[in-house]
């Protein structure tokens, strides 16, 4: 049997009529006394991959889905596509095609995977490619468009059209080795950085310093304020919140320039306010911001990774900043930023704590741009409902999209405006790779395609069509 498909009065979690977003109609419910039954697409079934007839998939009836650009395989510019495919987004390209520009999540030293004129530092093996391909999944051009970064794990879709890649760590040659023990002083340059990677030309493979060196997860842009909100998954430490404020408006430039603004939230009213805990129902809190002083910070010899990692974030603590378990996906819509708190909240019965920061199963936050309010949109109650949401997108309709990354099998789950949870793809267990996990989910511009990664040793994009007009999609 699929796990539960809706959730308990308790764990749908909004607030106030005033929620200008989406998500008013989980508030209404909640209000109510419990959520109301969300639209899902029925039960999920064993699908065969269009490409070479492997299931990999369980879909709902009537879906169907392409794999594409596997581990391995040969790019157009004639590089071969790197591992660990993660954070991606879907831009519209000529005639109905998409292009997406998508990262990969690898850390250690090596040799840079594509050419030249791609590269930040030729001994790391990260990076991005951009693959132009169909709504059924078939490629018509790829390339490396970044390369020579590490642990590129999520990102931003720009609406000038960029994409933001994220690094995952703070390794260099002026830090400590990380948990995996590779040795840093092969590494030719600091990391831990956000890069543009543009569409229409080649990155230019500089970071812009200015947004903080730190384990930087995820990026949305607020076309409101020209902010650029950033997430921070520390695995072992508190995390934090961001944004980033632009020396000028980057829908003006074309490109997001350094030597800006870092700022990290804060709770008004409540010094280093404690958001990793399990939450109250109808949790609102009013934000403010505190400036980080020195968001590139110089190391002296000797620095550990466990304190490299922590030094950007200690700044704003010091003044008061919030704390959250492990920030991984955010994304903007109507003036909200949402983003996910992937061990947020309390252990629930029958759980176990999982490993690092944070004891819960997930959070999903929504802050407010304008009105500058932070709400908490859900909190697991439990691994049987959702356990451990990592990427995030949103549909047309305005209805979330969760990558979970979690203990056991791991689903593609929707968090529909009532505030209930459906499940809408279930990833066929990999024999060889029991840590294989959904990244990357986007939607193509045209609503049609639902584009998404499975990271994995054998990883691979994958392109899932079918009548979306049914559920809550």
């Amino acid at each position: 049997m699929e796990r539960r498909h809706f959730l308990s009065g308790s764990a749908a979690v909004a607030a106030g009529t005033a929620l200008a977003s989406p998500f008013l109609g989980a508030a209404t419910a909640v209000a109510q006394g419990g959520p109301r039954r969300g639209r899902g697409y029925g039960e999920l079934l064993p699908v065969r991959d269009q490409r070479d007839g492997a299931v990999r998939l369980h879909l709902p009836e009537g879906f169907s889905y392409r794999s594409f650009s596997p581990v391995g395989d040969r790019l157009s510019d004639g590089s071969t596509v790197p591992g660990n495919h993660d954070g991606m987004a879907a831009f519209r390209g000529r005639r109905g095609t998409s292009v997406l520009v998508r990262n990969h999540e690898l850390n250690g030293s090596g040799t840079a995977f594509g050419p030249a004129d791609t590269v930040y530092d030729p001994a790391t093996l990260g990076g991005t490619t951009t693959v132009v391909a169909t709504g059924r999944g078939e490629v018509l051009h790829s390339r490396a468009s970044l390369s020579g970064t590490m642990n590129n794990c999520s990102g931003g879709a720009m609406p000038w059209g960029s994409w933001l890649t994220c690094e995952e760590t703070v390794n260099g040659p002026d830090v400590g080795n990380d948990y995996t023990g590779g040795d840093n002083t092969l590494l030719h340059e600091k990391h831990g950085y956000m890069f543009e990677v543009p569409l229409d030309r080649p990155a230019s493979a500089r970071p812009v310093r200015a947004a903080g060196r730190f384990a930087h997860e995820s990026a949305a842009f607020d076309p409101h304020t020209g902010a650029v909100y950033q997430c921070e998954d520390n695995f072992g430490f508190p995390s934090g919140f961001y944004r980033y404020l632009p020396p000028r408006d980057p829908r003006t430039t074309g490109s997001l320039l350094d030597g800006g603004k870092l700022q990290m939230l804060a709770v008004r009213d409540e010094e280093n306010a404690d958001l990793s805990l399990g939450q109250r129902p109808h949790a609102r809190y009013r934000a403010t911001w505190v400036d980080i002083d020195d968001p590139d910070p110089e190391f002296a010899p000797g620095t550990t990774n466990d304190e490299a990692i922590q030094a950007v974030g200690a700044q704003g603590r010091a003044k008061g900043a919030a704390i959250f378990s492990r920030l991984e996906g955010c994304v903007y819509h109507q003036g909200t930023v949402y983003f996910v708190s992937t061990q947020g909240g309390a252990t629930a019965e029958g759980d176990q704590a999982p490993g690092g920061f944070g004891d819960g199963r997930g959070q999903v936050w929504a802050y407010d741009t304008r009105e500058g309010v932070l709400r908490l949109l859900f909190e697991s109650p439990g691994s049987m409902t959702l356990d451990l949401p990592d990427n995030v997108t949103v549909s047309k309709r305005g209805t979330l999209v969760l990558c979970e990354d979690g203990d056991e099998a791991n689903y593609l789950r929707g968090l529909t405006a009532g505030g209930s949870v459906f499940d809408f793809a279930r990833m066929e267990p990999l024999p060889d790779d029991p840590g294989a996990e959904f990244a990357g989910s986007t939607f193509s511009p045209d609503g049609r395609t639902l584009y998404v990664n499975i990271q994995s040793s054998v990883g691979l994009s994958l392109a899932i069509w079918g009548p979306w007009h049914r559920g809550g999609f």
